[in-house]
């Protein structure tokens, strides 16, 4: 699923009102809280106990949890990765595949980047909460999942819009040959001197300045120059002032 896709659900109805909400449809849920710390595991209770007609389950091993999902399908797991014997990202969205009817709240003090990229781009029914989060946003995601979408939180959406950008300027990759002619023009050199130096033709040093200027995505050798620089493919002391 995109990352601009992804909604934060704000606008439900407080479960301690006795107002209607989209989660007041839900007849019954279970929570299976996977977590091996005592004390998150009572405050995520407590935090529960605002939502009407559930029951709450617990896991303290991977081996718990495969037998819990297998008799409670359709149920919610609130879990911290990194606090469970799973080998990786992988294998962690294997079991999610394995029981597609149950959705996923994970709820971790921190998790790496590519883990992010990972659990966003190939899950469906995987929520992502820090533990440091305000209050009000495990309430959020809570209500989020009960209606059906997924849900991110502040800290999370920012790194993977982070990630998103940093993948939108960075030049898609140059061949060594590219990056020592991009030197070159760096270094104040013509096409004819560098043709001369590399011992080419100039139509071979002018068809690795339109591959070099494409693959930056510039039109002009200064602008290749300071994406150049910018992206780390040469330096300052290769830089003709």
């Amino acid at each position: 699923m995109p990352i601009d896709s992804v909604i934060k659900v704000t606008s439900f109805s407080s479960p301690r009102g006795g107002r209607e909400g989209a989660y007041s449809l839900i007849q019954h849920m279970d929570f299976i809280i996977a977590d091996n710390q005592e004390i998150t595991r009572f405050a995520v209770e407590h935090l529960l106990d605002g939502f009407p007609s559930k029951r709450i389950l617990h896991a303290s091993k991977k081996t718990e949890l495969i037998e819990q999902l297998k008799e409670h399908e359709q149920s919610v797991v609130i879990i911290d990765y990194t606090l469970f014997d799973f080998f990786d990202a992988q294998n962690l969205l294997i079991i999610s595949q394995r029981f597609p009817a149950a959705n996923w709240l994970l709820f971790s003090e921190d998790l790496t980047d590519s883990f992010l990229r990972t659990i966003s781009y190939q899950s469906q029914n995987m929520s992502i909460l820090f533990k440091d989060a305000p209050l009000r946003e495990f309430t959020e995601a809570i209500r989020s999942i009960l209606s059906g979408r997924r849900y991110f939180c502040q800290r999370v959406t920012e790194i993977l819009l982070a990630q998103k950008l940093r993948e939108e300027e960075s030049p898609s990759t140059l061949t060594a040959t590219e990056i020592e002619v991009m030197r070159a023009i760096a270094q104040g050199k013509t096409t004819k001197e560098i043709a001369n130096e590399r011992f080419s033709s100039i139509h071979t040093i002018n068809t690795h300045r339109k591959n070099i200027f494409r693959k930056l995505q510039v039109n002009t050798a200064h602008e290749a120059i300071k994406v150049a620089m910018r992206s780390g493919l040469i330096d300052e002391s290769d830089y003709f002032i």
